[in-house]
């Protein structure tokens, strides 16, 4: 896929999922890939230009860790990871707060939108309405 955002930033991603979804640290690799294309397919239909803000959005919040910690996202230990991301969300500079809260909604979309995740938590929605429970 053209201008594809998580392939290349897959640790990074699992991380920021982790984090943002900690129930995701059960998935297994067939999850992680299920999950990712979701996101992946998402990002699809958006602008390239989209897509490269997104992919150097991730960079920057990989790298600034590095500053106060000395260690990049991934190797941040849970509570850093999440220290860092609560600030990031109350960032003086409001495109990096939305990117940060973007980044979170694709976390959510690739976790709860798969099949097993609907399972997991009893969502039975169906197109029949309040019909189909009947």
């Amino acid at each position: 896929m053209p201008d594809a955002v998580i392939p290349p930033n897959r640790l990074l991603f699992r991380a920021l999922a982790g984090t943002f979804v900690p129930e995701s640290a059960s998935l297994d690799e067939a999850g992680w890939a299920e999950a990712e294309a979701i996101v992946e397919r998402f990002l699809g239909t958006r602008p390239p230009a989209v897509r490269r803000q997104l992919a150097l959005l991730l960079r920057v919040l990989d790298l600034l860790p590095l500053l106060r910690w000395g260690r990049r996202f991934g190797a941040l230990d849970a509570a850093r990871r999440l220290r860092f991301l609560e600030a990031m969300q109350r960032a003086p500079v409001l495109l990096v707060r939305r990117g940060v809260w973007g980044v979170r909604t694709l976390a959510f979309m690739g976790y709860y939108a798969r099949p097993g995740a609907a399972a997991a938590i009893g969502y039975r929605a169906d197109p029949r309405g309040w019909e189909a429970r009947r």
